[in-house]
């Protein structure tokens, strides 16, 4: 069963920057970031598949960039220009036998227990 562990969320002040991080356990094919705010349904954030190929929401494209370290089973979230609508619990997801990303929750079989992200004002 492939685990997946997030870590670098946190609280930052609009137009701040953060870092997201997440270890797999194994192998991946196609990971993945999408958050969830209070009240709201889950959204894809950005995908990267196997061969690297990335895709973005609208909401942050030009902002936020995912890159994945294969040697280390380790997929990234780098967060610029922050602002306080990107504040959401943020989990990675991923999946072992699929080869193209797409940002729908139900392409992803394996999830992380999220991590938090605050973004003030």
């Amino acid at each position: 069963q492939l685990q997946l562990v997030e870590s670098g969320g946190g609280s930052v002040q609009a137009e701040g920057s953060l870092r997201l991080s997440c270890a797999a356990s194994g192998h991946t094919r196609i990971m993945g970031w999408f958050r969830q705010a209070p009240g709201k349904e889950r959204e894809g954030v950005a995908c990267i598949d196997g061969d690297m190929r990335s895709s973005y929401a609208d909401s942050v494209k030009g902002r936020f960039t995912i890159s994945k370290d294969n040697a280390k089973n380790t997929l990234y979230l780098h967060m610029d220009s922050l602002k306080p609508e990107d504040t959401a619990m943020y989990s990675c997801a991923a999946d072992v036998r699929q080869w193209m990303c797409e940002l729908r929750p139900s392409m992803y079989p394996y999830w992380g227990q999220g991590t938090q992200v605050t973004v003030s004002s």
